[in-house]
């Protein structure tokens, strides 16, 4: 690009530890020569931050998490906002929704987006929002109050949790919406109602950042207990990523099969699961990190034998896209072993390239961890196979060079 074009980002929160994608995409939009201002809804909780963080230029910029909790900028804002056109465009918008979800969520997003219309940041050309729920809903707002286009980066939980009548009509207000698996990708499209502004975009990976491991796994094959094969995950312990399967799973391998697990997040119910371990018996065989640096969890990939995520669609339809540590895992030809939902399969073949199983079924993981413990060729084999895809398929170059020429079509539409 010729010139830096400023993108407002809007995020739900930032930094976030389980959010690397998102740290990933914004730098590498940065070095697009793109300039970038964030936006947050909330302020961070994580204790430690990944050093791409570090790297981002970015100024943050945060919203009232709550409203009344900073009364007089929300006024402040509402005095601002009744002075321009788009404020009484975008009123109606906001009491149609309010209509069909009588919430205080929905009153603080519109709040929030009188904020940022009211402090809209020194040459904003164009409001884009990650996630399709509520960073969306706030970025929705505010391009109705400010008149500046915007658009959409949709995930996993956003897309499925959200109601179709909300979905369709921020698909309809977008210039264009990207999604990063082929099943999101059909369900919004069907969604936009055959306007052809949805694009497939796979995150994919820094390969920079996960350069090939070169060094040689041990062939533990689970019989020696001075020797157990190591079994990683990595996920904050959530419903969607079936950890509570995983360790069901592990505790119907044969006693006589040796094993150590190693988890690697935080997450609510992390006291659940660790209760949940010593109710079957096999707290002694596991070690729980919590969240870990980006950089440290890399080591882990590479110190291990196994990695393992049971992931689910739970009863609200929250599930994963295609977990970014799968990915990161595969880079590192570490042998993965997963569900058969949304984008997974995406990465994963079952028996060419990892183990891929139904959900919701221990007795089917827990066969393909025995299998993948018994059997260190094939761990071999499997884990090759997927590095191969991932550093042939998903070099996330390939979604910043796709991002960048979007926003750049929609500049010179505007002009």
């Amino acid at each position: 690009m010729t010139d830096r074009r400023k993108i407002v980002v809007v995020l739900k929160g930032y930094p976030r530890l389980s959010e690397t994608f998102i740290a990933q995409e914004l730098l590498g939009l940065e070095r697009a020569g793109f300039a970038l201002e964030l936006v947050a809804l909330r302020r961070p909780t994580d204790k430690k931050r990944h050093p791409i963080h570090d790297e981002i230029r970015a100024p943050v910029h945060y919203l009232p998490e709550y409203l009344h909790e900073e009364p007089a900028r929300v006024a402040r804002a509402l005095i601002r906002c009744l002075s321009k056109p788009g404020f009484w465009r975008a009123l109606p918008a906001f009491l149609s929704d309010l209509r069909r979800d009588r919430t205080r969520n929905r009153v603080r997003r519109f709040g929030q987006a009188m904020v940022l219309s009211a402090e809209w940041p020194d040459g904003g050309e164009w409001l884009h929002a990650h996630f399709i729920h509520t960073p969306a809903s706030v970025a929705r707002y505010a391009s109705m109050i400010t008149g500046i286009g915007w658009t959409c980066s949709a995930h996993a939980k956003d897309i499925w949790t959200s109601p179709e009548w909300e979905l369709a009509g921020k698909l309809a207000s977008t210039r264009w919406t990207v999604t990063c698996t082929q099943t999101g990708y059909e369900h919004l499209r069907q969604l936009a109602g055959g306007k052809p502004h949805v694009h497939l975009s796979y995150h994919g990976l820094d390969l920079s950042r996960f350069g090939p491991f070169e060094g040689t796994r041990p062939g533990y094959d689970g019989s020696d207990p001075a020797h157990p094969v190591t079994i990683v995950s990595v996920g904050r312990a959530v419903e969607k990523k079936g950890f509570d399967i995983l360790l069901r799973a592990l505790s119907l391998l044969p006693a006589s099969l040796h094993w150590r697990f190693v988890h690697i997040g935080g997450g609510d119910l992390l006291k659940n699961l660790q209760a949940l371990a010593s109710e079957l018996g096999i707290a002694g065989k596991i070690v729980w990190h919590g969240s870990l640096s980006q950089t440290e969890v890399l080591q882990h990939y590479r110190t291990s034998d196994i990695f393992a995520l049971a992931c689910r669609i739970t009863a609200d339809g929250d599930r994963d896209g295609l977990p970014n540590v799968i990915v990161e895992a595969s880079s590192q030809a570490l042998v993965c072993i997963s569900t058969d939902i949304s984008g997974i399969p995406e990465l994963l073949t079952d028996g060419e390239n990892g183990l891929v199983v139904p959900p919701e079924n221990p007795q089917a993981l827990a066969a393909a961890l025995e299998e993948a413990i018994r059997d260190p060729a094939l761990r071999q084999q499997l884990g090759q196979a997927a590095e191969r895809k991932v550093r042939g398929h998903f070099d996330h170059q390939t979604s910043i060079h796709q991002l960048s020429g979007l926003f750049e079509t929609e500049w010179r539409n505007v002009q």
